[in-house]
């Protein structure tokens, strides 16, 4: 989707200081990654356009899936990642090398929640508020889309973190017999339970924020978040309590995202690593681009100019990163 050329040009537009010279990134070329997930890219064309800012050459964002994006930054292929979650990435993380092989500074995005849903309508009648309660196969079955008798949950993409979430708490729940976690690709997964949502037909899914999905499907409104009996985690996480402060458990820790680079890397370029320690981006603004991109705004020029729009709109913020990591370089 995205071309270099036409990410050159609109980098062009954010005029460099005369004295681009002498500034830490000449010569150096970045090599960002994130996942296939399109929406993703507004949020690493930010740390991007700040990049370009301090010198550096910055090649288009490749799309990996998030396994495979650890490895490359570890083995130094790639240079960054501004779509680290933690703690939902935290055994991949801690498999490629974790804080040996990543700097990682500062929380760029927080307060991303995940979690299960139902539709309100169906939540109300049989009076369903837990997961859990789908043990009852009878309440399983409302959910049951294909005939098998179980309830079909729209589930994770393989490879995301979120699907062995999800794996591990149909295990401890005791949901095996009557819960089906479909995997594969989530935008055309979710855009068919949306589908049976608008027909009237009962659904169950997971999703997440940032992301588009609950602009369409509106908590509260459409839908509503199920609670878990208990937390449950696998690996690394293991021992956290998801439960919040006001008693409420919905099955998943509210995650941070954070700028991962190549620690070699980081070390060698300062000027770089202080701009991801001190980059922070609204959640709210995130799924005000998604909910963009989702109503068509979602070309490669449309993207471009949404982190344009961004920075014009918080261009004193900006600067101060820009002048806090030339500060960093000297």
């Amino acid at each position: 989707m995205r071309k270099t050329a036409l990410l050159a040009a609109a980098f062009s537009t954010l005029a460099l200081p005369a004295f681009a010279a002498d500034l830490p990134g000449k010569g150096i070329t970045v090599k960002p990654i994130q996942s296939t997930i399109s929406e993703e890219t507004f949020q690493t064309l930010l740390v991007s356009r700040a990049l370009e800012k301090l010198g550096y050459t910055v090649d288009e964002p490749s799309e990996v899936d998030y396994n495979v994006g650890y490895t490359s930054l570890a083995a130094g292929d790639a240079t960054f990642t501004a779509v680290n979650w933690q703690p939902l990435h935290d055994d991949m993380y801690k498999a490629a090398g974790g804080d040996a092989k990543f700097d990682r500074q500062g929380t760029y995005v927080q307060g991303a929640a995940q979690g299960y849903l139902i539709d309100k309508k169906t939540a109300e009648k049989y009076h369903i508020t837990r997961i859990d309660q789908l043990k009852d196969p009878e309440l399983a079955k409302l959910f049951d889309s294909n005939n098998d008798g179980k309830a079909d949950l729209t589930g994770c993409t393989p490879g995301w973190g979120c699907e062995a979430v999800i794996n591990h708490q149909i295990k401890a729940y005791g949901l095996s017999n009557t819960v089906e976690h479909n995997q594969g690709n989530y935008s055309a997964m979710i855009a068919d339970t949306i589908s049976r949502f608008k027909e009237g037909k009962p659904i169950l899914y997971y999703t997440w924020t940032p992301y588009w999905v609950s602009d369409k499907l509106v908590p509260g409104r459409d839908v509503v978040w199920l609670q878990v009996p208990f937390s449950a985690m696998p690996g690394e996480q293991k021992a956290l309590d998801t439960k919040l402060p006001n008693g409420a458990n919905y099955g998943f820790p509210v995650n941070s995202m954070h700028i991962v680079a190549n620690k070699a890397w980081a070390e060698k370029n300062p000027a770089a690593a202080k701009l991801f320690a001190e980059m922070k981006l609204p959640l709210a603004d995130i799924n005000a681009q998604n909910a963009r991109m989702q109503q068509g705004q979602s070309s490669e020029a449309d993207i471009n100019a949404h982190v344009n729009g961004w920075i014009k709109a918080h261009q004193a913020q900006f600067d101060g990163w820009i002048h806090d990591a030339l500060a960093a370089a000297k």
